[in-house]
């Protein structure tokens, strides 16, 4: 192994780091309002098009000003109840008074919408969804490509992308922010394909990292969604918040873990248990299988633990069944083509002939990085680190709050997305050139590495990795309690005791996955003790946060948790206010936006 050091510097206007879709729609923006921007964009993958983005299968909701039944309000309405109220109201309006105009921005640059035979978008509904208020139906208001909306969106972002020469440096991963003066400056990139330290300054820097999945065992997630973003920030002694928000999506196939998206059951499909019997009906009586995410789940973990569910042979998994039989042949071989092949695929089952087993498998984090509405990054509730910036699901604005609704993360994607492109234009107008690297840029990255390449024991990286994620599903899963809760943050520590004693079997700095893997783990045990601490200290239930012994909503934690962790295990925890500035100003649908009760 070569001594570890900085072996280059490049200076660019802005660092994206994360090339998914949040991160390149903020690179469009930023290029659309100062053209001469030169960016660069690091991803830990082989390629943009390997981002996470591409799996999003079901579409987003957008409501058109003009629609004669559906409206913007109702669907402010909708996301503010969905997320338990716990979401900001300043970000919900932003966000849903800008859909249809950033729909119209994505149809304009080349994104192949499904249109109905008048040639008008299609619409599919979705959980939680509705007209009225909650008062009408379920409302019909995400549009979609069939079903690989992501995969739509990420080809359109990485086009326009490509036009505005936004230069990408693959497999590649951040491991430190440089600051000068309190301003972040850029960020220290290792280089797997090279084996080096690359800084790159910038005036700006934004993170979009993507989620947290693999602290579980079984995830929606991509093999890369290991909280890198989130490590990255705590270990600079900056906040996240809200990680004990973690969403269950109920409809995971048995064995994969692999999204069986809601559009099924909008199209129709509808769960049942071991009895042949929609239990749907019985939590939630007027939505039934299109209730909020956070409610099917805990609905399908509740016939599974009192009986019900269905014990799968193959995997030794109990489960419910998903029955989309009675879908037209269209609905299975073009609308959600890809979906129905799942099950063929990864189940060996027809979906068209058989019923389908189902079980809740992580899908999102609420959560993240704290951001204001423009996205700027923030070290306590009101103040922001210059130069620094979050999108996507790394960050949180929080438009999601507590529970996200289906449909609203590739929505809050690309318009958040927008609205940090403007900021960081803006920024830029004035900010200053970072100047030479600060002579302590990349200690705290060649101290993390030297470590590792110098660790003896016999402990096994990938043992300690699935571990963590056994006990993260089993204690700080859909259901949580205090002796769980403690048994999981003791068995984290214990972990991370452990790892010191993980012996790397290559000293190659070059495409050596076993290095990138351990400096996962140490993200990874960061992000689940954060998430188990703040779950600990938030006795009630809200949203995707159920505590078996707090089971209300209390209005003493009508806040967003903010928590730091510079060093391992000692976790401080702060709070922040949550935006009630549709219900404060008093217009004529006000009364909806207070702290409402939540049926469905």
């Amino acid at each position: 192994m070569n001594k570890l050091r900085i072996n280059s510097v490049l200076k660019k206007d802005v660092l994206i780091i994360g090339a998914g879709g949040a991160g390149l729609r903020t690179a469009i923006e930023i290029l659309a309002g100062k053209p001469d921007t030169t960016i660069v964009a690091v991803t830990k993958v082989s390629s943009p098009q390997k981002s996470h983005t591409t799996t999003a299968q079901g579409g987003f909701a957008a409501v058109n000003p003009k629609d004669p039944i559906d409206k913007p309000i109702y669907h402010m309405f909708d996301t503010w109840k969905g997320s338990d109220c716990s979401s900001d109201q300043n970000v919900i309006k932003k966000i849903i008074d800008s859909a249809w105009e950033q729909t119209l921005w994505l149809d304009n640059h080349g994104l192949h919408f499904t249109r109905n035979e008048e040639g008008r978008f299609s619409k599919r509904t979705f959980g939680g969804h509705t007209l009225d208020f909650g008062e009408g139906p379920s409302a019909f208001r995400a549009v979609f490509e069939a079903d690989r909306t992501g995969k739509g969106i990420m080809d359109t972002v990485w086009g326009e992308s490509l036009k505005g020469n936004v230069s990408f440096i693959n497999q590649s991963i951040a491991t430190e922010l440089i600051f000068k003066d309190e301003r972040c400056i850029g960020a220290i990139i290792f280089e797997e394909t090279r084996g080096q330290f690359t800084a790159v300054l910038a005036k700006a820097t934004v993170i979009s990292t993507g989620g947290l999945g693999q602290v579980y065992k079984i995830t929606t997630n991509c093999r890369q969604n290991t909280g890198d973003g989130l490590a990255l920030v705590l270990r600079e002694g900056l906040p996240v918040m809200d990680l004990e928000a973690v969403q269950f999506h109920p409809t995971g196939i048995v064995g994969p873990g692999i999204l069986a998206s809601e559009a099924l059951r909008g199209e129709g499909g509808f769960l049942l248990n071991k009895n042949m019997e929609r239990f749907m009906e019985q939590y939630a009586p007027k939505m039934k299988d299109l209730a909020p995410r956070d409610m099917v789940s805990r609905s399908i973990e509740t016939e599974i633990r009192e009986g019900r569910g269905v014990m799968n042979p193959d995997h030794n998994l109990p489960h419910v069944w998903l029955d989309i039989r009675h879908l037209s042949d269209y609905v299975h071989d073009v609308k959600l083509q890809e979906i129905t092949g799942f099950f063929k695929k990864f189940a060996g089952i027809d979906p068209k002939k058989n019923l389908c087993p189902v079980r809740p498998t992580v899908h999102y984090q609420m959560g993240g990085i704290p951001t204001n509405e423009f996205g700027e990054a923030q070290k306590s509730a009101d103040k922001i680190v210059p130069g620094l910036y979050a999108v996507g699901e790394s960050a949180s604005a929080s438009f999601q709050g507590f529970n996200r609704l289906g449909t609203n993360s590739l929505l809050e994607l690309f318009t958040m997305g927008k609205f940090v492109g403007d900021r960081v234009s803006e920024y830029l107008r004035d900010a200053d050139d970072p100047g030479d690297l600060p002579k302590d840029a990349g200690e705290k990255s060649i101290s993390l590495f030297s470590k590792y390449f110098e660790a003896k024991g016999s402990e096994n990286l990938w043992k300690i990795r699935e571990i963590m994620r056994e006990l993260m599903t089993e204690k700080v899963g859909v259901f949580r309690n205090e002796k769980l809760l403690n048994e999981a943050i003791n068995q984290l520590m214990d972990l991370k005791e452990r790892s010191i004693h993980i012996k790397l079997s290559s000293s190659s700095l070059i495409m050596n996955q076993e290095l990138v893997d351990r400096w996962e783990l140490d993200n990874l045990l960061d992000v689940a003790t954060v998430i188990a601490h703040g779950a600990i200290n938030r006795k009630e239930s809200r949203g995707a946060h159920t505590r078996e012994d707090y089971p209300e909503r209390k209005m003493d934690y009508n806040y967003h948790t903010l928590a730091y962790m510079q060093e391992y295990g000692k976790v401080a925890l702060g709070k922040r206010s949550i935006d009630m500035s549709i219900f404060e100003e008093k217009n004529r649908d006000y009364k909806h936006f207070d702290f409402v009760a939540r049926k469905y």
